[in-house]
């Protein structure tokens, strides 16, 4: 990738090409349990900007900048009470929306609440998840009809972690397959595996090679690894503008999103969404003793109240990620436990913006070529003409996206597979029958 795209992707900041692309999308901001009726503030970094959440006394959630638009004193220290924020400072107060409900300071004839408004961004919740939407539209785009994002709370697995890098490298190892067979199982033998699980197959063949297509949604690989008379393929995909679909786990009963959501331009937040009945990938041994590289577990430091105090892991860059050279030689390929914790410790330890002039791109990071190219060409195209993506307007466009593994004859074409997988697929949000 040269420079120019490079320093196209990787800056999302306000007023930047990518980041004003991406403010068209709803985004993911944070837990609903993180916010408490009138409770403290909450710091956050979205897209670079610094802003505070609340929930106020009706239960409404607000996402707003954190300078108090008198003289920019920070929101985080305010009052969270009866409805609004009130600044501390001088006792100006806003609502949910931004309006300025109060100037405690001044006599009411000297008072212009109508003529000051505090940045506030649209906000949803949906099933455990609060949203904000960051653009310029005066009507919010729909919620995106991401499968994971429609299961009930109670069906759902909602995790967050922060991780210190720029998010178009978190987005390349997300659909970078080849990389399972050696980072996470490189330590596990064909002869330790299930041989009824149809994930051994990445032990087996460590090569695969790769189709890549784009879609309306963003990209769309296949992972082909041929096993006797049928193909062992793995699916997932990038969707607009930062979600990633894994294939870890059995086609039809795999529904996962994973948000890589840019803080600012070295910190990104995971956000992962996956159904609790998934069928997932392999993770013990035939003789039922799990494999440490394909747990993943989260262990977090305390959440803080700092600007990135927030879902931080214990295991980091200054205890090396709990890097054990001894279990490196055994049973772990890298020595560093947990599927999460390999990833995290890999995309990190390439800087916190990865000099792209040092690589030397391969067959097998196609669908990484292929995907910075898309969001490449949807940038200057929004850039030129105002125009982003079909996702960014229509939920719709997502409904198509299931990703994981799955055995398909020689004969049939990868694109035909996949669809077929779809029909026959669990569909326990109606996404399915809705796209037909």
């Amino acid at each position: 990738m040269n420079k120019v795209d490079s320093e196209l992707l990787t800056r999302v900041g306000p007023g930047t090409p990518t980041g004003n692309l991406m403010r068209e999308y709803w985004i993911p901001a944070a837990l609903s349990s993180e916010l408490k009726t009138d409770g403290a503030p909450v710091r956050l970094v979205l897209l670079g900007e610094k802003l505070v959440a609340f929930r106020d006394s009706s239960g409404r959630v607000a996402v707003m900048d954190h300078r108090c638009p008198h003289r920019c004193a920070s929101l985080f220290f305010g009052r969270n009470e009866q409805d609004g924020i009130r600044c501390v400072y001088h006792g100006w107060k806003f609502d949910a929306d931004g309006n300025c409900i109060d100037q405690a300071n001044l006599p009411p004839h000297e008072q212009f609440k109508d003529k000051v408004k505090a940045k506030a961004y649209k906000t949803c919740e949906r099933n455990g998840l609060v949203w904000t939407y960051m653009g310029a539209r005066k009507e919010a785009p729909p919620l995106p009809l991401l499968e994971a994002a429609l299961l009930p709370e109670t069906d759902a697995r909602i995790v967050m972690a922060q991780r210190s890098c720029n998010w178009l490298q978190a987005i390349d190892g997300e659909i970078d397959t080849s990389h399972f067979s050696f980072l996470h199982m490189g330590a596990v033998k064909p002869e330790d595996v299930q041989p009824d699980h149809i994930g051994r197959f990445n032990v087996l063949v460590r090569t695969p090679e790769f189709h890549v297509v784009d879609t309306d949604w963003g990209t769309m690989y296949g992972a082909r690894r041929p096993v006797g008379d049928e193909i062992y393929w793995r699916v997932a995909h990038y969707a607009f503008p930062f979600w990633t679909m894994v294939p870890n786990g059995e086609f039809s009963e795999h529904i996962v999103a994973r948000a890589w959501v840019p803080m600012d331009d070295t910190h990104t937040m995971f956000v992962h969404i996956s159904w609790t009945r998934n069928k997932t990938g392999m993770s013990h041994r035939k003789d039922g003793t799990p494999i440490p590289d394909l747990q993943m577990a989260f262990d977090y430091l305390p959440n803080t109240t700092d600007w990135f105090g927030r879902w931080r892991l214990v295991a980091n860059a200054s205890n090396e990620y709990m890097l054990d050279r001894e279990a490196q030689r055994g049973q772990s390929y890298t020595g560093i436990p947990g599927i999460h914790l390999q990833d995290q410790a890999i995309t990190e330890s390439m800087g916190s913006i990865v000099d792209h002039a040092w690589e030397n791109l391969a067959p097998s990071d196609l669908m990484i070529a292929r995907t910075r190219r898309r969001i490449a060409q949807a940038v200057r195209k929004f850039a030129r003409d105002g125009k982003p993506p079909p996702a960014a307007s229509d939920p719709r466009t997502y409904l198509r996206a299931r990703s994981g593994d799955f055995l398909a004859p020689k004969d049939v074409d990868w694109r035909a597979a996949y669809e077929a997988e779809l029909k026959r697929s669990q569909n326990p949000t109606g996404l399915l029958q809705a796209a037909e």
